[in-house]
């Protein structure tokens, strides 16, 4: 799971996590968050994913931050877009209007880089990381953000002996356990998604649960 295996993912086109449209569940549960129209939202780990143009779309200035300079590339290729490129500090800047992405490695943000985040959208950013990874990524998440925040997190919950990741299976328990000290967490949504994912049902999971939460800061 170090940076090269991300680097390959990318380059072979062996991105069966990106989705083709905007997340269901960030439509449905987002409006819940009550922000102020403008509000900046972080998004880790965002791929090229359509849901950075979703929150864009709803007044957000928005922060995602992706090891993968091919991923940020082909986001604004898709859309022709030309962004502006500029570096700051660790990171590549790639910006255009109110939506920028920070190509670089996420553990090299600091409070300054989203100090005027109001909340954080994570989809694939938890289940993306192997057990040691997921404590310093949820440490470092709370580390930087700002204390008024709200977030929205996405979780799978499977049978890992059947399966490896990822996306890896993290149970609830392991959620309360990075963030119920410092977030008061709140489950809006839960469904089985075997149906419909050959690599999950032809791996013999009998189901293969994800988990919506809404988290707001203590």
């Amino acid at each position: 799971m170090h940076a090269t295996f991300w680097q390959e993912r990318w380059a072979r086109d062996q991105i069966g996590f990106h989705q083709e449209k905007v997340n269901g569940y960030l439509r449905r549960h987002w409006s819940a968050l009550g922000l102020a129209k403008g509000a900046a939202v972080l998004v880790p780990l965002c791929g090229k994913s359509l849901d950075l143009v979703w929150l864009a779309e709803q007044g957000h200035a928005v922060t995602g931050v992706e090891l993968a300079e091919r991923a940020v590339q082909d986001f604004f290729a898709e859309r022709d877009v030309q962004p502006q490129v500029s570096q700051h500090g660790a990171f590549t800047v790639y910006q255009a209007g109110t939506l920028r992405i920070l190509c670089g490695d996420f553990f090299a943000l600091s409070r300054d880089d989203v100090a005027g985040c109001r909340a954080f959208y994570d989809r694939a950013a938890l289940i993306a990381l192997p057990p040691e990874m997921r404590e310093r990524y949820a440490a470092h998440l709370q580390a930087i953000l700002p204390d008024n925040c709200q977030g929205l997190l996405v979780t799978l919950v499977y049978d890992q002996q059947r399966m490896d990741g990822p996306p890896f299976s993290v149970e609830d328990a392991e959620v309360m356990q990075h963030f119920a000290a410092s977030w008061a967490l709140r489950m809006v949504e839960e469904k089985d998604v075997l149906a419909g994912n050959p690599r999950f049902s032809d791996s013999g999971l009998a189901a293969v649960d994800e988990r919506v939460f809404h988290l707001t800061r203590r």
